[in-house]
């Protein structure tokens, strides 16, 4: 009974540490991607990359901060909050998003491809997040 205590306590620790890697794993592959992106394809992709990133980082980051304000609000319901604030930014990234396409695209299309690339950036993040809970999980026996 202790090894299964102490397995899911090594999960549990290694799975609660996730948000902050896979932050951290954003903000890397958004500076390496935008680099590479200029290497291979030029100045204007890595300007859609850039921006595209940016977007990204940010919708993720708000998205993130929005479930933790209506977790909060669920929890704590005899507290009055506004539900305006989390309604605003959930809207707000999407007028970001679509905003950040309409400039791109009028200063240069090209550009455009690079935006839609960086969008992706969560998926990249959270795709090193599995490979490396794979990995723990694996080396540890979890």
């Amino acid at each position: 009974m202790t090894e299964v205590h102490t397995t899911a306590d090594a999960a549990e620790a290694v799975y609660s540490g996730a948000l902050p890697r896979i932050q951290r794993c954003m903000l890397v592959v958004g500076v390496l991607v935008p680099w590479i992106g200029w290497l291979w394809f030029g100045w204007r992709t890595a300007l859609g990359l850039v921006c595209g990133c940016a977007v990204a980082y940010l919708n993720f980051d708000w998205l993130k901060r929005g479930v933790e304000a209506l977790g909060d609000r669920i929890v704590r319901a005899g507290k009055p909050q506004s539900g305006k604030g989390i309604v605003a930014r959930f809207l707000l990234r999407y007028v970001l998003m679509g905003l950040t396409a309409y400039g791109i695209l009028t200063v240069s299309p090209a550009s455009l491809y690079g935006l839609l690339a960086g969008l992706f950036l969560p998926v990249a993040a959270i795709a090193c997040e599995a490979a490396y809970e794979a990995y723990v999980a694996l080396a540890r026996g979890l």
